[in-house]
């Protein structure tokens, strides 16, 4: 009985100690939160200043890494888009977000092949059909479209 309740203490101290979701995040690093906010509101030198601020306090957050290759991507350098999605993608294999996102942006600098890896891997990701993949399928769709209108 003393081994169940000892294992049952211990799972609740390793559950205590999880990663914070996004909005905890947010409430604890002012600067990540600032940096949300300026991604909706499409401010992306605010954005990148705040995530690079937030990002250096901490290095190991695939969310930040994420959220500055976006701000980067729509501010117009694809280089350092790329360079912090593959960051994300190195702290987080599995990270959704920026397989989406990555796929996007090759999708703008002409790389479809690219793309449809992502969202081969976003398929494997998800067991079931995600966000994430049916807006990268979208956008791939939307590309090829385009391009046979050419």
């Amino acid at each position: 009985m003393r081994g169940l309740a000892l294992a049952i203490a211990l799972a609740c101290a390793c559950a205590a100690q999880a990663a914070p979701s996004e909005e905890e995040e947010s409430a604890l690093d002012p600067d990540f939160a600032q940096g949300r906010q300026a991604l909706e509101a499409k401010d992306w030198p605010t954005a990148i200043r705040s995530l690079n601020s937030a990002a250096l306090r901490d290095t190991r957050n695939a969310d930040i890494q994420n959220y500055l290759g976006y701000a980067y991507r729509n501010s117009g350098d694809l280089a350092l888009a790329f360079m912090h999605y593959n960051r994300a993608l190195q702290l987080n294999a599995r990270h959704r977000g920026a397989h989406e996102y990555l796929g996007e942006a090759y999708l703008m600098s002409g790389n479809l092949a690219k793309a449809e890896e992502h969202l081969a891997l976003l398929g494997r990701i998800c067991l079931i059909p995600c966000e994430e993949q049916g807006l990268l399928a979208a956008k791939i769709a939307a590309y090829r479209a385009q391009a046979r209108g050419k």
